[in-house]
């Protein structure tokens, strides 16, 4: 059954190669903020993209999931990669290739993909990762196994969630301590940002190690965050209310996100984030802030903008006296 909500995206942040400004639209079902480009998946299964870097994405409508890669290591030009999984389970890769990262492997039988500075990986639906591209730190070399149920790649470092709930990382300088993940079983998604990582728990908290040196690891309490997202230096962090959070590097103001309560999904790039706004794909009565749902926050709205007081504004049109 296809979803009822596609939306709009907003970002903020850095801004000098336009990767914080995307395209309008409504339409957009996913998000991927690399270096200085951007990448969107559009309800119709396109991809669009802009920035500078990697904002040229292959044609066609059977794309199922993004992913958009940062700068090579080492490198302080701006060349990224891109990758997008199809709907038939095969990879497509795009951009700079110097480390093979452009260059996924073959098959259909691939379920997610992640790419971080110039390495990637992607999950197949046995539950075995692979992982191809820049491997000096042995960040593209995946642990054995067949009960992984997701995975993300951070500039040098990779990380895996388990079936039971648990957490795996590999590669990486790990000056940090970012692929030593806490104990536990009760993980339910992962992040993995510039030398930091993040992952959110199921009683819906959020725990974080790594680098902390502009306090990018240092997350905000509370039980009700739903999704993470891990920039370079920032991260951000969905709630259940559709509101966003941010923390950590904040001199492009990358970690301040908009004001809302309408967001469904986040992405944080190397200095930049992005976000999408819902839209409800039906036509409800009484749905002033367009989220599908009637209730107490449109009649908030319609408290501080629609009601009439004729002592207050005796001049309205609707207070003819009597």
């Amino acid at each position: 059954m296809p979803s009822a909500f596609a939306g709009s995206i907003v970002g903020w942040g850095g801004n000098i190669y336009v990767e914080g400004t995307p395209p309008d639209g409504n339409d957009f079902v996913a998000i991927a903020a690399g270096d200085g480009h951007s990448l969107a998946l559009k309800s119709d299964g396109s991809i669009v993209g802009w920035g500078q870097g990697c904002s040229a994405p292959p044609d066609g409508n059977d794309y199922v999931a993004i992913a958009a890669g940062e700068r090579e290591a080492l490198k302080m030009y701006l060349e990224g990669h891109g990758l997008a999984l199809k709907s038939d389970g095969s990879i497509v890769g795009w951009g700079v290739n110097e480390k093979g990262q452009a260059t996924p492997p073959v098959g259909n039988d691939f379920v997610a993909i992640t790419t971080g500075g110039d390495h990637c990986l992607a999950l197949k639906s046995d539950g075995s990762i692979v992982g191809w591209g820049n491997n000096n730190k042995d960040q593209a070399t995946p642990p054995g196994g067949n009960d992984f149920v997701a995975i993300a790649a951070g500039w040098v470092h990779s990380l895996a969630l388990k079936s039971d709930g648990s957490i795996v990382g590999w590669g990486g300088r790990n000056y940090y301590g970012e692929t030593t993940p806490p104990g536990g079983n009760d993980f339910v998604a992962i992040a993995a940002g510039g030398q930091h990582s993040l992952a959110l728990k199921s009683d819906g908290s959020i725990v974080a190690w790594g680098d902390n040196r502009r306090g990018q690891a240092t997350p905000p309490d509370g039980n009700d965050f739903v999704a993470i997202a891990a920039g370079k230096f920032h991260s951000l962090a969905l709630k259940s209310d559709g509101s966003i959070v941010g923390w950590g590097e904040n001199r492009k103001g990358e970690a301040t996100p908009p004001d809302g309560n309408d967001f469904v999904a986040i992405a944080a790039g190397y200095n930049h984030s992005l976000a999408i706004k819902i839209r409800c794909e039906y036509e409800l009565a009484g749905d002033l802030n367009d989220d599908c749902k009637v209730d107490f926050s449109d009649f908030e709205i319609l408290a501080a903008n629609w009601l009439i007081d004729c002592n207050l504004n005796p001049s309205d049109p609707a207070c003819v006296p009597k």
